[in-house]
C-alpha cells in the first residue's frame, strides 16, 4: 500500500482537480526545488466525488497561490507548521490576473508589442471569463 507521510513544514496543495496536478507542478517550477515534493495523482476525494490531485511541499515557499483560483476556486491550500494544519487558504476566483492568461486577438497591442504585461479583469465569475485591459476580447482560460 502506498503511503504519504506528513510534512513539517510547508503547504499542502488539495483538492485539485484530476490531471490538473501536474500542470500546476510545473507552473509552479516545483521540478527545479532542491526539497521534498510530492505529486499524488488520481486520488479518490469523496467530496469532489471523484479523482483529485495533491501536491505536497516540504519547505517554506513564498508562493502567490491567489491565481489557483482561476484554474478551480474548490483547490485548498493548507500551510502545514509542526506537522499540522495551521492555516487554511480559500481560494476565489481572482479580479484581476496579470501575465498568466495571454490574449489571442492578433492586433492586441500584448500580441504585436513583447513588452506588454498580458492584463485581465474578470467579467463573469461564473464562467470565469476575463476582458483585456487593452483591446476588450473576451477569454475563457481552459479551467475545470
Amino acid at each position: 500500500m502506498l503511503q504519504i507521510t506528513s510534512i513539517e513544514k510547508g503547504i499542502v496543495i488539495d483538492h485539485i482537480p484530476a490531471g490538473f496536478g501536474i500542470k500546476l507542478y510545473y507552473y509552479l517550477k516545483l521540478d527545479k526545488a532542491d526539497y521534498t515534493v510530492a505529486l499524488i495523482k488520481n486520488v479518490y476525494s469523496e467530496r469532489m466525488g471523484g479523482k483529485k490531485d495533491i501536491i505536497k511541499i516540504n519547505n517554506e515557499i513564498d508562493l502567490d497561490v491567489n491565481f489557483l483560483g482561476l484554474i478551480n476556486p474548490n483547490i485548498t491550500i493548507n500551510i502545514i507548521e509542526n506537522e499540522k494544519i495551521a492555516k487554511k487558504v480559500k481560494l476565489k476566483v481572482p479580479e484581476k490576473v496579470v501575465n498568466v492568461i495571454q490574449c489571442k486577438n492578433p492586433r492586441c497591442v500584448t500580441s504585436v508589442e513583447g513588452y506588454a504585461d498580458h492584463v485581465f479583469h474578470l467579467v463573469d465569475p461564473e464562467k470565469r471569463s476575463y476582458r483585456c485591459e487593452y483591446c476588450d476580447d473576451i477569454v475563457i482560460p481552459h479551467t475545470v
